[in-house]
């Protein structure tokens, strides 16, 4: 086999990015790309949309990239405004207060992904997902990848989509559709704040996998897309008080009650149950109050004992009433690093923990959505037997070729060149395999070795996600379209 380059590897994969069969067109307008080349029949399931979560990676690699890309016809567009006619299409799909008394769905919704019927856009805001569960991450998607744009357009005189901005001020529906999702992720409901309640599958982990509560994931997508809102809203607005108040409010309970390395766990094992109140002159550094309730027997101590190295932690998966869900999830915890929620010394102990546990998070195909599987019993209660989620499989354990950007963005967030340099290698080898295999949508077993047995080939994330990445480890200067305060120095 031919020795496959860095440079030879970018311009395979924007080679086959760029092809007009990925668009999604309305109108005559290239609206986004859909999420795999699938024949668009019944048996094509729903890959021949175009999803918000899934176009966001490739939406970056339009801005950074900034050039004509082939269209229908053989013409070609403009990649901003492919990004720029997304962001507005999504806007006008979102659920208004006049529309909600017709569709039973809250306002301020936007969907999880549309499709082109003729002339009529159909949006799906879970009612034809599996499970139809509610799409709680599409907005926050929406709003980091409306503040990539604002960034990309802005630094480069780039003119700005007129349903979106009037020069570089939001126009008044932009801002209505901000305040509307700020209506809805803010609203008083029977759960405790700061966190957000969502169901199984709300995220891009959308099937059965024991995520209801509180999931890692939402909370720092939340984190990032708050502070996006804040941003775009006028400085007197009514709303900014509560944005600040709920970030602190957030960063402090997702840092100090999800955080795990073994001087936490060392404590867990000693924690007490049944506490109402901590002890009056009680020395935190000596002393773990039980807030949740949670129970030293529920924890695989055996496992995280052996597994966990010294100096390095990370963000659990999930936390509620006596449950602590100990599981390595790769986007809440590398989202948390670019979303600048964390300080600085526990960014770097996730990103020592992932070049530390290399074999286990990247294997043969960065990189594991989650770590470890749940297998047997626990497999059968959690997710229902679901055949798709079997060990080491999809969202069970599965590899994902296209968190490789958000890792890569982690990296050079925290400055972390050992993994830096272990990345580039990584990417060169996954692109071979990437390549002959036909980009697929994720990889099965232990060390991701294996094409995923339900996997659709030639997945746009997947492509954009191994690009972005080499993007970012090209050019830094990209992560400015993903800024959420300052970098980690």
């Amino acid at each position: 086999m031919v020795t496959l380059s860095w440079s030879g590897l970018k311009e395979i994969a924007w080679r086959e990015l760029n092809q007009a069969k990925y668009l999604v067109y309305h109108q005559g307008q290239p609206l986004g790309t859909k999420a795999a080349d699938v024949p668009s029949d019944s048996s094509s399931v729903n890959y021949d949309q175009c999803f918000i979560r899934d176009f966001f990676p490739v939406a970056l690699i339009y801005l950074i990239r900034n050039q004509e890309i082939a269209g229908h016809d053989g013409e070609t567009v403009s990649s901003r405004q492919v990004v720029g006619n997304f962001l507005a299409t999504i806007l006008h799909l979102q659920i208004t207060p006049e529309r909600s008394k017709y569709m039973e769905r809250s306002p301020g919704m936007m969907p999880a992904s549309f499709k082109v019927e003729g002339d009529i856009l159909k949006p799906d805001y879970g009612e034809r997902a599996i499970a139809q569960v509610t799409p709680v991450d599409s907005c926050l998607w929406w709003l980091i990848l409306l503040q990539a744009y604002y960034l990309a357009c802005t630094q480069d005189q780039t003119e700005m989509h007129p349903d979106l901005f009037d020069g570089k001020e939001p126009q008044p529906k932009l801002r209505r559709g901000i305040r509307l999702i700020l209506s809805l992720y803010l609203s008083n409901r029977f759960d405790a704040e700061p966190m957000i309640m969502v169901p199984d599958g709300a995220c891009m982990i959308d099937r059965r996998m024991g995520l209801n509560g509180y999931p890692l994931e939402i909370q720092t997508l939340f984190f990032a897309g708050l502070q996006v809102a804040r941003d775009f809203l006028k400085s007197d607005e009514p709303y900014q008080i509560r944005i600040r108040h709920r970030l602190r409010r957030l960063q402090r309970q997702i840092c100090e009650d999800y955080w795990l390395d073994l001087r936490r766990l060392r404590m867990l094992y000693q924690a007490q149950s049944e506490q109402y109140d901590p002890p009056p002159g009680i020395d935190a550094e000596d002393y773990f109050f039980n807030k949740y309730n949670l129970y030293p027997e529920s924890i695989p101590y055996e496992h995280l004992i052996q597994w966990l190295p010294e100096k390095a932690g990370y963000l659990v998966g999930n936390l509620g009433p006596s449950h602590l869900d100990c599981r390595f999830f790769a986007i809440g915890n590398l989202m948390g690093v670019i979303g600048n929620l964390l300080p600085k010394a526990q960014a770097r102990s996730i990103l020592d923990l992932i070049y530390l546990r290399h074999a286990d998070l990247l294997g043969e195909m960065p990189m594991k959505v989650c770590y470890p599987a749940i297998q047997g019993l626990e497999w059968q209660l959690v997710t229902g037997c679901d055949p798709k989620n079997k060990p080491w499989s999809y969202h069970n354990g599965g590899s994902w070729p296209m968190l490789v950007w958000m890792l890569a963005a982690a990296t050079l967030k925290v400055k972390h060149p050992s993994l830096t340099e272990q990345l580039r290698e990584d990417i060169v080898k996954a692109g071979h395999r990437l390549i002959h295999d036909r980009w697929p949508e994720y990889y099965d077993g232990g060390n991701g070795r294996l094409i995923g047995r339900m996997a659709r080939r030639y997945q746009t994330w997947s492509i954009a996600g191994i690009l972005l990445a080499q993007e970012f480890l090209d050019c830094p200067q990209t992560l400015d379209l993903i800024h959420f305060g300052d970098p980690y120095p």
